[in-house]
């Protein structure tokens, strides 16, 4: 007899229908499994027929052929169990079609069963309950400690379930449906432990963070350790806006797929802070691997990537972030498949400016210049080019370490960040962006335009320094996310030589001493 059951799958991020076909019929007992499957699927038939038969059905010796549809796409996971499970039982006869043909047909079952018949906990549930929901599907039945995860996603009604034989009773109407379950968002107020009036002093560290996020500018801090880089790192998420709906859904789809959810909270409602050390491989940071999972870069989605101790990461996993930086996306390329994985971040980077963490102070640090080009040499221009904001953070004076109030809160911050935001909403609602860092060319010429005194100045600032367009570009990007927190409709010279003075680090580190750039009105020492 011939049966079909929907289940659902993962293909990258995105969840797919998967039909789970089963003919029993007579011949030489066995089980055949096709339609593309990893290894783990073709285990399952070992975990479901141990299953059945724990759980009190017996399946009479029979030749059983399981297709997986669609064959031109990978079957992965364990989470098909289940949908192979009922077929089976279907199709012999155990479970009467008729009289659950409506529930099976409108309906996606998904679930890992253990050898007692137990359901298991799935990945990804967030991904396929949304492909389920898009397809039509009313119900999706998943395990029990999944049910939460699933319920967030609205239009489609999800089922907990604990163990086989209950599914069973289900569709046998033995036991009616449960109760659906509903998720209902609580609305409390985001809380901190950490919060930006902790840091002492620092003022200019701050002002360049606040206009990092308020403009989604990537951001580098420079310093010897102990000075608070990683400290107001951490704090740049409690500054961030509060998230959308959507953009939690977004966000926590990346931690479903990587088992990272906890099962009382299905979604993120706190904006990502991934930190790794500076020994990740590549693909750990961008993602990938034999099953491709997303990579740190994309479990910072929406939030923060702080590459703390920057200068010792290796060259080659620093340069798989030139494209993700650039395109905001990760792109995963197979013989049979390419998947793209989100990478919308703010990066946050750190490092001491050579091996002692003391130049250029001379009075501490014995490098010489040579060890110091070489240390912030294993940075590469090309990612250097990519950082808009570069600022230095000096050793706090002592009287700064002992104010009880050092600036404003982060409360206070996030409102001016917010206020920023609502700017840039405004000025790019036609043009399918947000932020201004993420401006074309020609939206730079549009929305960047300078005085003829303030272009000429620059002309001179592009020359003497050797910039790159994609770095002339970054500095008037800058500049305009200082226009709109200053509240200027245009970009003052002030804006501009702030924007400057936060690239120009590099070359002060790398030749030992200070650029000045002169027109005729002033002298800026940048």
């Amino acid at each position: 007899m011939f049966s079909k059951v929907n289940c659902a799958g993962l293909s990258g991020t995105e969840g797919f229908i998967v039909k789970c076909e089963t003919d029993v019929s007579d011949g030489l007992p066995s089980v055949n499994l096709i339609g593309q499957l990893a290894p783990e699927v073709r285990e399952s038939h070992d975990r479901v027929k141990t299953a059945l038969r724990n759980s009190g059905y017996y399946i009479a010796p029979s030749k059983i052929t399981i297709n997986l549809s669609p064959g031109d796409i990978r079957k992965q996971g364990c989470g098909y169990d289940l949908a192979i499970a009922i077929s089976i039982l279907l199709s012999a006869g155990n479970i009467s079609i008729k009289e659950c043909s409506k529930l099976i047909s409108d309906s996606v079952f998904i679930g890992e069963l253990s050898l007692d018949g137990k359901l298991n906990r799935v990945n990804g549930i967030l991904s396929m309950t949304i492909a389920a929901r898009d397809a039509g599907y009313e119900n999706i039945f998943v395990p029990y400690e999944n049910v939460l995860e699933a319920s967030v996603i609205t239009g489609i009604n999800s089922y907990g379930i604990k163990n086989l034989k209950e599914i069973i009773d289900i569709l046998q109407y033995d036991l009616l449906l449960p109760e659906r379950t509903v998720y209902r968002k609580e609305q409390s107020v985001r809380s901190y432990d950490k919060d930006f009036s902790d840091v002492c002093g620092q003022s200019l560290v701050k002002r360049a963070s606040v206009i990092a996020v308020a403009g989604r500018h990537n951001i580098l801090y420079i310093g010897p350790a102990g000075t608070g880089k990683s400290m107001i790192a951490s704090r740049i998420p409690t500054i961030m806006p509060e998230m959308s709906t959507e953009e939690q859904i977004e966000i926590s789809k990346m931690y479903s797929i990587n088992g990272l959810l906890k099962p009382d909270e299905p979604l993120l409602r706190e904006r990502p802070f991934r930190s790794p050390h500076h020994t990740i491989s590549q693909q750990a940071l961008c993602g990938g691997g034999v099953i491709p999972k997303p990579g740190e870069i994309s479990l910072a989605s929406g939030g923060v990537l702080f590459l703390d101790e920057l200068a010792e990461f290796k060259s080659s996993t620093l340069d798989g972030l030139r494209q993700p930086l650039e395109e905001k996306k990760v792109v995963i390329s197979r013989v049979n498949s390419s998947l793209e994985f989100p990478s919308d971040f703010v990066l946050v980077a750190a490092t001491n400016p050579c091996k002692c963490g003391f130049y250029p102070d001379r009075s501490r640090c014995s490098c010489s210049e040579s060890m110091v080009r070489s240390y912030l040499g294993k940075i590469s221009k090309p990612i250097l080019d990519r950082i808009d904001i570069c600022v230095e953070m000096p050793n706090p004076a002592y009287r700064e370490l002992k104010e009880i109030e050092s600036g404003k809160k982060s409360s206070e911050l996030r409102k001016e960040v917010e206020r920023v935001r609502l700017i840039q909403e405004k000025r790019f609602k036609e043009y399918g962006i947000h932020f201004n860092s993420e401006m074309s060319s020609r939206l730079v010429k549009q929305f960047c335009s300078l005085s003829d005194s303030d272009d000429e100045f620059l002309k001179n600032v592009y020359a003497m320094k050797g910039m790159s367009a994609r770095g002339l570009n970054k500095i008037l990007k800058v500049a305009r996310t200082i226009a709109d927190l200053e509240n200027n409709a245009s970009i003052t010279r002030d804006n501009l030589c702030e924007a400057i003075n936060y690239r120009s680090l590099e070359e002060k580190y790398l030749t030992g001493g200070e650029v000045k750039i002169e027109d005729k009105f002033r002298t800026k020492t940048v």
